[in-house]
Parts: structure tokens; sequence; C-alpha cells
């Protein structure tokens, strides 16, 4: 009976593992910072397709259309001095995962002010 139980836990965690990585694609909304994973597929010059995960770390600018399966984010990360936005659907297959790193306090729904002013956002304590 035992080797049953101890068969079963596993599974559980690894469910749990699945919904721990599975992502907050449902909570990101403007005035986060989130990580991005992104999938992306390689061709070496040998011809072989390769599969990876590329973190795209940046502030989340707005979020439109809401939960609709066109739903997008743009995230916006400053790389070199340079800014760089990427807008990402939100349900894409070649989204791996959406993973939230901080909050901060907004009063916008659209964060367009902070591509050319040097205001800052104030962190939420959590």
């Amino acid at each position: 009976m035992n080797k049953k139980q101890d068969s079963k836990k596993p599974e559980s965690e690894q469910k749990r593992k699945k919904q721990v990585l599975q992502d907050d694609r449902d909570k990101v909304r403007a005035g986060m910072i989130v990580k991005v994973y992104e999938k992306i597929v390689d061709t070496t010059p040998k011809g072989e397709v390769k599969e990876r995960n590329q973190i795209f770390k940046g502030m989340v600018l707005a979020r439109k259309h809401g939960n609709e399966p066109g739903a997008t984010i743009t995230v916006r990360k400053e790389s070199d001095g340079v800014g760089v936005e990427k807008i990402f659907p939100i349900h894409s297959p070649l989204v791996d995962r959406i993973v939230i790193d901080k909050v901060f306090k907004t009063r916008r729904a659209k964060l367009y002010f902070l591509r050319d002013s040097k205001k800052r956002l104030k962190e939420i304590k959590s």
C-alpha cells in the first residue's frame, strides 16, 4: 500500500510544479516587471532544428484586449542604453510562460509616458 501512495505523491508534486511553472498570464497588468519566456527555434549550419527558451525581462507598459485569445502585452526594457519594446501575444504557444518579478503602483492603464520621461514608479511592498 505504501508503494501505491508513494507513486501517487510524485504525480501530485509534478502537478503542483506544473501549476507553479504555469505562469501569471491572467494577473499581468501595466506597472509590473515580468519575465517572458519565449520559445525560439534556431537552425544550425548543419540544418538541425533546435528549440530554446529566451527570457525577456522588462516593464509592462500596456495590456490590450483583456483576456481574449488575441490579448497582448507590451514589454519594455533598456538594453545597453537603448530602449527595446516587444509586443507579446499572451496566449501564444510561442510564449512558454510569464512570471511576475516586481509590482509597482500605477494610476494609469497605459504607461507610455515612461518611454521618454525619467519618472520612476514606486514599488509596492509585498
